[in-house]
């Protein structure tokens, strides 16, 4: 697995495909990325927003929050 870090609770991840993955395993389409130290980061969900409603897992103890800029990535599908 390629994560990055954390998001408010959703992970971000190094590779595309796994980031679709997660977001496909819980109902999303698309993608969006997020800066994260001088790297570009993947997660599911077309939406930053839309991502975080549909988190089914516990957020971790040590999340990152607010740390890079959403961007309206598209579906890549």
């Amino acid at each position: 697995m390629s994560l990055l870090t954390y998001i408010s609770g959703v992970p971000l991840f190094s590779t595309l495909i796994e980031a679709i993955e997660w977001g496909e395993n819980r109902g999303l389409t698309g993608y969006h990325t997020h800066d994260y130290e001088g790297q570009t980061g993947y997660m599911g969900g077309a939406t930053h927003p839309n991502s975080t409603r549909q988190t089914n897992s516990p957020a971790p103890t040590s999340s990152v929050s607010g740390s890079g800029s959403s961007s309206g990535g598209g579906g890549g599908y």
